[in-house]
């Protein structure tokens, strides 16, 4: 193999004359009138190769049996191309190289698909070759934008004071909201090791052993139902700070993100961010992860039709529930039919059921018009900014916060349907205030919102024995564009507090002495106060590389049925393995 000199990215018209020599793969070639054209490919590029004939004709047959993924090295010099075959949108495009060696270091087969960002793979195929798919360059892209970002993250917080510590992979299972994948331990038979969700619990316990500031790049695992922004395994970039509130926290990452996003995109992003209650967010948005890049935002108009003698509406209110619409600007024009289809839709996001009005030249339309006078109708109009030719979609449900969610959702497909124009960029949220606890009505009892080392409101502190559902956490998440991006929270510090949360939720003195004594007993030596943020670094991505799975941004992910078709993840052991770790399966 020769010694390469350059990369596939790297040479122009300032190289011209030089002797050069490339490695990479072979990406096209072209037959012109005998001449062989190869565009040889690197990670960085690619760069265009000559055989010509009449300069080495065993050299230009050798060229000929070359194949797409062949890999080689070429020796040659660079000159210029002729005139009007340059391409421009090549940094190498005013040069080639005209070749005067060449060496096949390996053949290829033929590869399933093109190594093309055109073409179209299926997920199956793009995962089962999973090494050809990342050959190609908007993969190569995301890699390296990947490698950027944790870069760029790793020396703002450097700069900051912050310590990169590594937290255990093999740990105690602990309940944080989601399945844990379980390790059976051989020199410990019938017990087991967690995989990590967080390393919730041990970055905690670095701020009560006096670390202060702490980072890390940290996989996470959790055995959920999968969708395009879940895996199995994930990576978030996770903080820690002691001596803090809520705002200090908001002041670092605000900071981190207008450093990393202008070193990584080049963007200067405004700071500080909004803020929105989580009441705020679900009463405007339907959702604490809303879009704000555009309007259409909910209105409560209950009051409009209370009292109204239809009787859908009137049972709603008086059970306490309210109701909830949307301005679909534009859209009176849609048929009946495409009613029904968002009407099904509404029902599939939970609702039990969507009213609507096109506003004409007539007035309102509506199979309910009747049960309404003008007056009412004339005031829903003017509170969801209703004119001519726009369409007021409403949902009513006893339960307010499904009537909201279902709102929320159907938000989104509307602004769809229209082609709402959004803001451009980044729109950032800190959303804030949301409730401590969160009622399980299946198993009638309370659950932790977020996790169960939340600090409540001091304020609220008094709800927690009588009156949990009132009690608001000092909790926060970061969304952008929609997506929520970043979570977290400051912690309980008190030991006494932590035993309190416990019981809310249904966690016996006993059960927490057994799953949590480490950190009950940590806390019983001088913690101090303390908070942190964790933030999903694939869904970060998948945002800065404008990707629509973040699949696409971690090199080797899993399927939506949490397998790995390269490797053929999970897979059976044999019984000499499952003796060793005594374990013995079920039919």
């Amino acid at each position: 193999m020769f010694k390469r000199t350059n990369g596939c990215a790297e040479l122009t018209d300032k190289d011209i004359g030089r002797e050069v020599s490339l490695s990479g793969w072979v990406d096209t070639w072209r037959d012109h009138g005998g001449v062989m054209f190869i565009d040889l490919r690197d990670r960085g590029g690619v760069t265009q190769i000559v055989f010509n004939p009449d300069r080495d004709k065993k050299l230009h047959a050798e060229s000929r049996k070359l194949r797409a993924e062949y890999v080689i090295s070429v020796k040659g010099v660079v000159e210029a191309r002729p005139k009007d075959t340059e391409n421009l949108k090549l940094k190498t495009g005013r040069i080639e190289v005209a070749a005067k060696e060449l060496e096949v270091l390996n053949t290829s087969i033929a590869s399933p698909f093109e190594i093309s960002d055109e073409v179209k793979i299926s997920e199956e195929v793009k995962l089962a070759y999973r090494f050809l798919d990342l050959r190609r360059p908007v993969m190569q892209r995301n890699m390296r934008i990947r490698h950027d970002t944790t870069k760029a993250a790793r020396n703002f917080l450097d700069q900051k004071g912050f310590l990169e510590v590594e937290t255990p992979i093999l740990t105690k299972s602990t309940p944080e909201g989601a399945r844990d994948y379980l390790v059976p331990s051989r020199l410990n038979p019938g017990k087991f090791y967690a995989l990590p969700q967080s390393p919730q619990l041990f970055k905690q316990i670095l701020m009560i052993s006096g670390c202060e500031k702490y980072f890390q790049i940290a996989k996470c695992f959790r055995d959920e139902d999968l969708r395009a922004d879940r895996q199995p395994e994930f990576t978030q970039l996770d903080m820690e700070m002691s001596f803090v509130d809520q705002d200090d926290i908001f002041a670092v990452t605000e900071e981190l993100m207008k450093y990393v996003f202008k070193k990584v995109k080049g963007l200067d992003i405004k700071t500080p961010f909004t803020r929105l209650s989580y009441k705020e967010a679900m009463s405007r948005f339907g959702t604490d992860k809303p879009d704000a890049r555009f309007g259409m935002e909910i209105s409560e108009v209950k009051d409009i039709f209370k009292g109204s003698g239809f009787k859908t509406f009137d049972t709603i209110v008086e059970k306490g529930g309210s109701i909830f619409g949307i301005n679909a600007k534009g859209l009176a024009k849609i048929s009946r039919k495409e009613i029904d289809d968002l009407t099904a839709f509404a029902v599939e996001c939970g609702a039990k059921g969507l009213a609507y009005f096109k506003f004409t030249e007539k007035g309102a339309e509506s199979p309910i018009t009747k049960f309404f006078d003008k007056a009412k109708l004339d005031l829903l109009a003017k509170t969801l900014n209703c004119r001519k030719g726009d369409l007021a979609l409403l949902i009513a449900d006893s339960d307010i916060k499904k009537a909201q969610e279902a709102m929320g959702i159907l938000r989104l497909r509307v602004a769809k349907i229209a082609n709402v124009k959004k803001e451009d960029g980044f729109k950032f949220l800190w959303i804030t205030n949301f409730p401590l606890f969160k009622y399980n009505d299946e198993e009638k009892r309370w659950e932790s919102e977020h996790h169960p080392f939340t600090a409540c409101r001091d304020e609220d502190i008094k709800y927690l024995d009588r009156e949990p559902g009132k009690a608001r956490a000092v909790a926060y998440d970061l969304v952008v564009n929609g997506i929520e991006i970043g979570s977290g929270s400051i912690r309980i510090h008190k030991k006494d507090i932590q035993e309190k949360v416990f019981k809310v939720i249904g966690i016996s003195k006993e059960e927490a002495d057994r799953r949590f004594a480490f950190l009950l007993k940590a806390l019983a030596y001088g913690a101090p106060p303390h908070g942190g943020v964790a933030f999903g670094l694939d869904r970060w991505l998948t945002l800065f590389t404008g990707s629509e799975s973040i699949r696409d941004v971690i090199a080797f992910p899993k399927t939506q049925k949490a397998l790995c078709p390269l490797t053929d993840a999970p897979s059976n052991v044999d019984e000499k393995q499952l003796k060793e770790l005594n374990l013995k399966l079920r039919k």
